[in-house]
């Protein structure tokens, strides 16, 4: 079992920068991929961002790619989502959640754990 708790949401205008955090329980986090999903009012929750279990590999998806970055620290449990350049259309609920081994890292089936989300609201 593992838990996910995500901080660093907020409002902010356009054209800012938050930095979400996300801290895992259990001693075995470096051995699993993580990813960071989102949900906006009305619509499906979408892949963002994913890292490999040792941040060797990242992925993003193409509506966020050169403006966030994702990054983990093995040693604190804890990946980040570095979020630069905001849009208004990146106003949602943010998750973290953790992957299953070789499941498909795009889709929120592919992930086991998840985190209880944190808002973030762009302000144009």
């Amino acid at each position: 079992q593992v838990q996910l708790v995500e901080s660093g949401g907020g409002l902010v205008q356009a054209g800012g920068s938050l930095r979400l955090s996300c801290a895992a329980s259990g001693r075995t986090f470096s051995t699993y991929g993580m990813g960071w999903f989102r949900q906006a009012p009305g619509k499906e929750r979408e892949f963002v961002a994913a890292i490999s279990s040792g941040g060797g590999s990242t992925y993003y998806a193409d509506s966020v790619k050169g403006r966030f970055t994702i990054s983990r620290d093995n040693a604190k449990n804890t990946v980040y989502l570095q979020m630069n350049s905001l849009k208004p259309e990146d106003t949602a609920v943010y998750f973290c959640a953790v992957r299953g081994y070789s499941s498909n890292r795009y889709y929120p089936s592919g992930y086991d754990y998840w985190g209880q989300g944190t808002q973030v609201t762009v302000s144009s």
